[in-house]
């Protein structure tokens, strides 16, 4: 039996209890790109918020915004970052062209409406923009027929406001069921064992849908090791041996359109190490590698709390990847550029900025040179975190309020 609540007045008065699915195709071509409609199908029940509906808890690195026919009241909006823009900052991009999946999920508008799909770069520069219009009287817009999936409840809410969340399995034979919904228990009861999700437990409904691949296991393109499997997963994305991603978002959706999902993450059938996790779209991670509990918390932070990676390599790929002179829309890093928009608040004035490593006993919280990818010029809230590595327990008291925050974002009014 499908979850889906029926209140909030406002809500009400402008859209169905339905959802509007819109593809995408994100087209690169030598740092030129484009965002083209692919398609628009509705289906029953919405899963996702009901208040907050003009407003956005993260810039992110792209919105969806809805108005009214005429382009005036905003009715709903919503960001999220893609595989695309990250692609953007790699040399590959430079002489390359790619195009990409992007999947945005909306409430189903009552009457004629206007949507608009921005994509911006590291600089926050809009670098795409496609409208559309959705039409109640459009019968081109495909309505998605009723499916029973092969579904487990692993944590269910009494909220009719609860966050939903889908676990799929990738690279699982049908033979091999029952192993994947042991990892999808155990990456729940993982996620769920640190704060803030401990103590919002109620507000969580996580449940597994079974899709069987073909073949098991996942692709490893440095081993030359290519398989069938259900969506396409493979290690190695620009290049970098631990990140594991699909290029094939609208068929993550597709498995997970019989059930009520805001977020989703993917479990793959591998013991190589590695993941990946971009926000509001996936998290994808490896379930039988020995880091699997620590790292799909980690791809969690990026793919619902938009949190940025805290670590840094030398010469890593995605090094320089923020510039010096911009904030970023992460909430956990800084380059001081406008820190007072980010965890300052839970600095008193005895704290240095930035904060000596060698003082990290004394500051708990501080501001810490190194992060996102790069040793100099970006900031982290904690020495240690569970952005930052993946041996430490917690994540710092600036994630933990970051993530807080936006939980309330989605549950309360």
């Amino acid at each position: 039996m499908l979850k889906f609540s029926a209140d909030g007045n406002e809500f009400s008065r402008l859209f169905a209890d339905s959802t509007l699915r819109v593809d995408y195709a994100l087209c690169a071509d030598r740092g030129k790109v484009n965002a083209y409609l692919h398609e628009m199908k509705k289906s029953e029940g919405w899963a996702g918020r009901r208040h907050n509906l003009d407003s956005l808890a993260l810039k992110g690195n792209g919105q969806v915004t809805m108005r009214s026919a005429d382009g005036g009241e905003v009715l709903y909006t919503q960001s999220f970052s893609t595989l695309m823009q990250e692609w953007l900052s790699t040399a590959e991009a430079k002489d390359g062209c790619r195009s990409w999946e992007m999947t945005a999920l909306l409430p189903l508008p009552r009457e004629k409406s206007m949507i608009e799909l921005t994509l911006t770069d590291m600089r926050h520069d809009t670098i795409a923009r496609c409208m559309t219009v959705y039409d109640p009287a459009d019968i081109l817009v495909a309505g998605c027929p009723k499916t029973v999936p092969d579904s487990v409840y692993l944590l269910r809410s009494k909220r009719n406001d609860a966050i939903d969340v889908v676990l799929l399995g990738e690279g699982y034979t049908q033979a091999e069921r029952d192993s994947f919904l042991h990892h999808a228990s155990v990456a729940v009861d993982e996620i769920m064992s640190y704060e803030p999700w401990l103590q919002s437990a109620d507000k969580w409904n996580f449940v597994a849908v079974f899709t069987p691949s073909r073949q098991s296991g996942v692709s490893v393109p440095i081993k030359g090791k290519w398989l069938d499997t259900a969506f396409g997963a493979h290690f190695s994305t620009f290049y970098s041996d631990r990140y594991l991603t699909t290029p094939h978002v609208w068929a993550l959706h597709d498995a997970a359109s019989g059930v009520p999902y805001e977020h989703i993450v993917v479990l793959a059938n591998t013991d190589e190490y590695g993941g990946g996790g971009i926000y509001n779209n996936y998290t994808l991670t490896a379930a039988r590698n020995e880091w699997f509990r620590p790292v799909v918390v980690h791809e969690f932070g990026h793919s619902f709390g938009g949190l940025a990676d805290e670590y840094f390599y030398e010469g890593d790929v995605m090094e320089d990847s923020y510039p010096a002179d911009i904030e970023p829309w992460e909430p956990n890093i800084t380059t001081l550029v406008d820190f007072d928009s980010k965890w300052r608040y839970l600095l008193d004035d005895s704290v240095p900025v930035p904060t000596p490593p060698a003082k990290m006993g004394k500051y708990p919280v501080g501001v810490y040179e190194g992060g996102g990818y790069s040793a100099k010029g970006v900031y982290r809230p904690a020495f240690e975190c569970r952005m930052r590595n993946n041996s430490y327990s917690t994540f710092c008291g600036a994630c933990v309020s970051a993530l807080s925050r936006l939980i309330d974002f989605y549950t309360k009014d």
